[in-house]
């Protein structure tokens, strides 16, 4: 077996390979030096010996009556265990309930007076509580030992100890030792599930295979159940430590995901008011869970997006930008978008783009680009607080255009409102979006095209031409010719947009060789899921020239505006007409 022991000075899970056993705390029976083995047979006559003392109890007879109903249960539950079963984990729960049944029974003998034993009713009433509660855990965990087959007169040995790490583990031998851990978690004390646990994290660490092995198994459920309110702090440590390793293997998302709210509650329990450590692990896996519209609700709901902004404000530099990458996922959501609003989240991301790790930062930015999506007084306020600066600073360090892409999507936010776009073109916005029409990321691409369009929509013909100048033409001629239809698009609105009055970007334009071509094919009906207005659009704005309206008429743009004019497309007809009587209207500017 596996175990690791919690290194608290960096949070992190340290492994080793010391194989601990079945251990309990204070009801836990004595190391194996010092104790005999407990007979079935002789547990058996302690529960009836007890079910007889019971019989001459006075004092509070409803309780011990409650108690009678327990042990009738405990001795149809051992009745049904083999006698030649000589599984470790029931030896050990054996002793166990022999040592709870002679406590008992000593309680009893006490109450067989009708007035209260020396410590009073009230104790008395406690202690017969408390040997109500650990019944029902014995209770629970013979059941758990029988449902798991651990029992069986097939299974009465322990399962053989996986191989060293080095060696080749069979999936069998994976198979037994999972089911064996999760019948461990299921019984005993907190001590005993916290050691079957360090195993588990070994198990999951070694090998991704383990991990799916052990979703196979059903560990996942397991698990969940043990964050429940009665585990201890390093139970639920340990436990979110193991099913983020679980969300990290791209196999197993899908069965987290089919767990659903009971996880979902458990988990905010832990971000509310776990440790730091538990906090991130929590984090890593929510950021999983809240891909699913219903999970994301239920965190909105129950409180999550609260205590992910406050890891925000008060975590550890990795807590927060992990708290970020959630908040960034359920931002997706238009329908929660309202609870980050009463939360005043704007603020607090904003401050984490300015101080947080670049991760951090960037998923800030990511998160903050949804929650402004289609809200012109967000944009604003976003603006106001120093937003663009923010994204001018990101932008400037960031080391690749992948990472760039988040802020590229902002910057197109941005610029659909007609009130910011002055301040991004005065903070020099427009090279930075040139720079990456021509990148290798076509997200950032595309985002930068549509970026371009809508600036040239709400700015000057200074401005258009200023894009031209710096150089955007011919990236977007390129991205006429790209292989997504998306891509086509954007840029066909971009170009569009910058050489509509604008005779300068018009002759730039003319230097590109197959951009009348590119444009035309943008016209083919078979080229579905395209607006087909854009490229109209742009070559109505160039028809005013003999050049270019012979090269459309090449390029088979009759043909293309006949089906168009048909669909009535806006404009398609008009181009038609131009195209066929050779002249066209004169409210274009000749360049």
């Amino acid at each position: 077996m596996w175990t690791s022991l919690r290194n608290e000075s960096n949070g992190f899970w340290e492994l080793g390979g010391q194989d601990l056993g079945f251990t309990d705390t204070a009801s836990s029976p004595p190391p194996d030096a010092m104790k005999e083995p407990t007979k079935l047979a002789e547990v058996e006559g302690t529960i009836r010996g007890l079910l007889e003392s019971i019989n001459r109890v006075q004092f509070l007879k409803g309780k011990w009556l409650l108690i009678s109903v327990k042990l009738t249960a405990l001795q149809s539950h051992l009745s049904q265990v083999p006698i030649s079963s000589e599984n470790p984990l029931l030896t050990d729960l054996l002793w166990s309930l022999s040592a709870a049944c002679s406590s008992a029974a000593s309680l009893a003998a006490l109450c067989q007076s009708p007035s209260p034993p020396a410590g009073g009713k009230l104790k008395t009433q406690n202690d017969i509580d408390s040997v109500s509660a650990k019944l029902d855990s014995h209770i629970n965990d013979l059941e758990v030992l029988s449902q798991s087959g651990a029992l069986s007169t097939s299974s009465n040995a322990a399962p053989p100890p996986l191989p060293a790490a080095a060696s080749s583990n069979t999936r069998e031998s994976v198979r037994a030792e999972a089911r064996n851990l999760m019948t461990r978690l299921q019984i005993g004390s907190n001590a005993s599930k916290s050691s079957a646990l360090d195993s588990v994290l070994g198990l999951l660490q070694e090998d991704d295979k383990n991990v799916l092995i052990a979703v196979a198994q059903g560990i996942i459920p397991i698990l969940s159940h043990l964050l429940d309110s009665s585990s201890s702090s390093e139970i639920k440590e340990k436990t979110v430590s193991a099913i983020a390793k679980i969300s990290t293997v791209d196999s197993s998302k899908h069965v987290l995901l089919a767990e659903g709210l009971p996880l979902v509650n458990n988990l905010l329990r832990v971000l509310e008011s776990g440790s730091i450590f538990a906090k991130e692990k929590t984090c890593i896996i929510l950021r999983v869970l809240s891909n699913s519209k219903e999970n994301a609700r239920a965190i909105a709901s129950r409180g999550g997006i609260s205590s992910l902004l406050e890891v925000c404000i008060e975590g550890t530099p990795n807590s927060q930008a992990l708290a970020a990458t959630v908040l960034r996922s359920l931002s997706v959501f238009e329908e929660i978008r309202g609870e980050f609003i009463e939360e005043n989240a704007v603020s607090t991301l904003l401050s984490l783009c300015n101080s947080g790790t670049f991760p951090a930062q960037e998923n800030s930015i990511g998160c903050l680009c949804n929650l402004v999506s289609g809200n012109d007084e967000l944009r604003l306020f976003f603006a106001a607080q120093g937003g663009i600066t923010r994204m001018k600073n990101f932008w400037d360090s960031s080391p690749s255009a992948q990472s760039l892409e988040v802020v590229v999507h902002m910057t197109r936010s941005l610029s659909q409102c007609p009130n910011i776009v002055d301040s991004l073109l005065a903070n020099g916005f427009v090279p930075r979006i040139v720079s990456v029409l021509g990148c290798d990321v076509q997200g950032a691409r595309i985002a930068a095209a549509e970026a371009v369009y809508y600036l040239g929509l709400n700015s000057s013909s200074k401005s258009r031409r200023e894009f031209g100048e710096t150089g955007c033409i011919a990236p977007l001629v390129r991205m006429m010719d790209g292989k997504a239809v998306e891509e086509k698009e954007a840029a066909a609105k971009a170009l569009s947009t910058l050489v509509i009055n604008c005779a300068a970007n018009q002759r730039t334009l003319r230097k590109e060789e197959k951009a009348i071509a590119l444009a035309v094919q943008l016209l083919d009906p078979l080229l579905q899921n395209l607006d087909k207005k854009h490229p109209v659009g742009l070559l109505a704005a160039l028809a005013h020239s003999k050049r270019f309206r012979k090269e459309m008429v090449a390029a088979g743009a009759r043909e293309y505006l006949k089906k168009l004019a048909e669909k009535e497309v806006d404009g398609a007809k008009k181009l038609l007409d131009g195209l066929g009587h050779g002249k066209l209207w004169g409210v274009f500017v000749r360049p």
